[in-house]
């Protein structure tokens, strides 16, 4: 009898009880949506991030630690509408993992919540890198990105239905502090209605739609085709006669050729952080918008003072 006693006692005191609930493992392909999951989820959920702000997402490599990260991966959050459609198939093929194969609720892409806008009515490879589904930053829009978390949210609670509660707290928490951010970025972006922008890439198209900016031209002459001479100088003329606030491009981009059309146009060249991680202040999704605000004001001051 004495055989059996110890494993009985060790089994009363809980020693051999069922494991406690694993952490939900996520891959983020963009900072943005790594910052808006730990903003709904916390620590319920173990997030890897595939790039950083200094990457050009659009190409990325599917290298052996990013296929191990999707291997065990539960739920992937990107952007979709094809901005990862060079290197995020071959990831998932590659893993193996057909828990978060397109289709199942292990994907989730932030575009498919929402309405894109420049959709082409026709998609010609020559025009450069468009893409088909519209334009996928919609990172660039706090409006959009309220519509994403919920969307989130609701994936989430579906995929761990353990700390579904936690997540609606915290989305509550989150939209109650988001709603007062937008009101006081729209307030201070006020003077920026109406100004007028050059871009290095047809990517900020989101957020002159909130701001009621408008882009009069791009260092590209096609998306993802590097910016020439030729094309460069004919922004000259442009820039300088349409009170142009600034000339504009992400913190991932060469800043030469804005730089080359500053020196030529007076106009100066913004570097803006495009997601989480793109200038020290950007530590968070309230930080990009705190960020980006601050740096298109400080070009009206810059334009105010010649």
């Amino acid at each position: 009898m004495k055989l059996f006693a110890i494993p009985a006692l060790l089994l009363a005191a809980g020693v051999f009880s069922a494991p406690a609930h694993a952490q939900l493992k996520v891959f983020a392909c963009e900072p943005e949506w790594g910052s808006l999951v730990h903003e709904i989820a916390g620590d319920k959920v173990d997030v890897k991030v595939a790039t950083s702000a200094l990457q050009d997402v659009h190409v990325v490599e599917a290298r052996p630690s990013l296929i191990a990260q999707v291997r065990s991966a539960d739920l992937v959050v990107c952007t979709g509408a094809e901005l990862e459609i060079g290197w995020l198939p071959m990831l998932i093929r590659q893993a193996g993992n057909t828990n978060i194969a397109p289709g199942t609720p292990g994907y989730f892409m932030a575009d498919s919540q929402v309405k894109l806008l420049e959709k082409p009515s026709a998609v010609d490879r020559a025009n450069g890198d468009v893409h088909p589904d519209g334009n996928p930053h919609v990172q660039m829009d706090p409006r959009r990105i309220y519509v994403i978390s919920k969307a989130l949210e609701a994936r989430l609670a579906q995929m761990d239905p353990a700390n579904a509660a936690t997540y609606q707290q915290r989305l509550d928490d989150f939209d109650k502090r988001w709603l007062a951010a937008m009101t006081k970025w729209k307030a201070q972006a006020a003077p920026l209605r109406g100004r007028k922008v050059v871009v290095h890439h047809v990517s900020w198209v989101y957020l002159w739609d909130w701001l009621g900016m408008q882009e009069i031209g791009a260092l590209e002459p096609k998306p993802s085709v590097p910016p020439t001479a030729a094309h460069m100088s004919s922004l000259i003329a442009t820039t300088k006669a349409s009170n142009t606030l600034a000339i504009v491009n992400a913190a991932y981009q060469d800043r030469k050729p804005a730089e080359w059309l500053s020196e030529r146009t007076g106009v100066p060249a913004v570097t803006l952080p495009f997601t989480v991680g793109g200038d020290a202040q950007s530590k968070d999704l309230f930080g990009l918008f705190d960020s980006t605000i601050a740096k298109l004001l400080a070009a009206t001051h810059a334009g105010a003072a010649k």
